[in-house]
């Protein structure tokens, strides 16, 4: 365990997942444009969800290469990643399993948000957040919920369309646990690894 720590938070580990996750940001936001260019202004912030994560973890590693913390970039990037990584995922395979058809693009969705969630998870010893930090997140989040499945701007996949409530729900309890997840890593991390 001690030897994993080591390699992740080596500068060369943390400068290569900056460039990724920067570029998958990029990439993200490109792929939500048709989507934006039909959002009403005040939903933009909360439409783009995956590349949003992305973005926050972007800053919890310029931190880290900096020898530093961002409690609050952690706390938004622990809840973000795991939650929109695992959605992803899930609504990919869901995706093949209803239409019988899933794109290349919907294969390298499964793989790059899967790392998603797994990065957050692998970082967590290293984040310094704290509660309010984690509660900030999930304010963040479950408004985000809202916006997706109450004014209906939630990330279209083709052939998903049925399944808005149940989906909706889903992304609920997952909410849930991402927040649970970061709640976690904030107890459990008050006393342990700090960033030198």
């Amino acid at each position: 365990m001690k030897l994993l720590l080591t390699i992740l938070m080596d500068r060369r580990i943390l400068w290569m997942l900056l460039i990724v996750n920067a570029i998958g940001t990029m990439y993200g936001y490109y792929w939500y444009k048709s989507q934006l260019e039909i959002t009403p202004l005040i939903f933009i912030p909360f439409v783009p969800d995956s590349p949003t994560a992305s973005l926050f973890f972007v800053f919890v590693l310029m931190a880290f290469i900096q020898n530093k913390n961002s409690p609050i970039f952690e706390a938004f990037a622990c809840v973000t990643l795991v939650k929109y990584g695992i959605w992803a995922v899930v609504m990919n395979i869901l995706t093949l399993n209803v239409t019988g058809v899933l794109p290349w693009q919907g294969y390298m969705l499964i793989a790059s948000h899967g790392a998603m969630a797994l990065q957050a998870v692998l970082y967590a010893p290293f984040y310094q957040l704290k509660i309010k930090h984690v509660l900030a997140a999930a304010v963040w989040t479950f408004h985000n919920d809202v916006i997706d499945y109450v004014f209906m701007q939630y990330p279209k996949y083709p052939g998903l369309e049925l399944y808005v409530r149940e989906i909706g729900y889903f992304t609920f309890w997952l909410s849930i646990i991402s927040v649970g997840i970061a709640y976690y890593a904030a107890r459990r991390n008050r006393d342990t690894i700090h960033i030198q």
